[in-house]
């Protein structure tokens, strides 16, 4: 069992930053790789970034540049790193922990960029 918890949501202006986290506790041994999700009203979830255990990064064509993945092994943490945010960032940003046997997903924590 994999229990994955989101921050750093909020409310920003267009060209601003956003720093989102996720801490992983439970069968942390089980996870193979992290990664960012996101979700618009009215629009299906779709991945924005991820990377791997042996840390092999992955990032949607709309996010390049702008946004980077990383994480603190020694807290089992990761995190997204949103710069230039435009309004069509705006989602519901989701934590993934990939496990052989699955994925596990954190609550979501919205993102709102304004114009």
């Amino acid at each position: 069992q994999v229990q994955l918890v989101e921050s750093g949501g909020g409310l920003v202006q267009a060209g601003g930053s956003l720093r989102l986290s996720c801490a992983a506790s439970g069968s942390i041994f089980v996870i193979n790789a992290r990664g960012w999700y996101r979700q618009a009203p009215g629009k299906q979830r779709e991945l924005v970034a991820s990377i791997s255990s042996g840390g092999s990064l992955n990032y949607a064509d709309s996010v390049k540049g702008r946004f980077t993945i990383s994480r603190d092994n020694a807290k089992n943490t990761v995190y997204l790193q949103m710069n230039s945010l435009k309004p069509e960032d705006t989602a519901v940003y989701y934590c993934n922990a990939q496990t052989t046997w699955g994925a596990y997903w954190g609550q979501g924590t919205q993102v709102t960029v304004s114009s």
